[in-house]
């Protein structure tokens, strides 16, 4: 019986632990890198451990500095406002491999300004 058991337990152990699972844990920390398009310049945000977004995108053609807040799924995917209140989107998909990338969209000030972002995990 207790052979059985510790059979088991040990093959509850090798599923349980797979690495395919997704998890918050693989995208907690700092994330940086650059966007162009309308416009262009650089972004960095913080993903928390209960996946919260908090940060900034700076542009370098006005030198304004816009708030990006939102949320990262398990899976990776980017959703966040950018302004406050929210003017624009900031969304996309963070990779396992510490790479991003994504889209942006700002509507204040006028007119309309879009384009492309990415970018990778600089620290935990």
């Amino acid at each position: 019986m207790k052979k059985l058991f510790l059979l088991l337990l040990t093959a509850f152990l090798f599923v349980g632990c797979g690495k395919d699972e997704d998890t918050i844990y693989d995208f907690i920390g700092t994330w940086a890198g650059t966007y162009e398009g309308t416009e262009k310049g650089d972004w960095n945000i913080v993903v928390a451990t209960d996946g919260k977004v908090t940060g900034t995108m700076h542009s370098d053609i006005t030198t304004e500095n816009y708030y990006i807040s939102g949320h990262l799924s398990e899976s990776g995917d980017l959703t966040a406002t950018i302004g406050s209140p929210a003017d624009g989107e900031f969304r996309g998909t963070l990779r396992r491999d510490k790479k991003g990338d994504g889209n942006w969209r700002n509507s204040v000030p006028t007119p309309d300004r879009s384009g492309t972002w990415k970018g990778e995990k600089t620290s935990k």
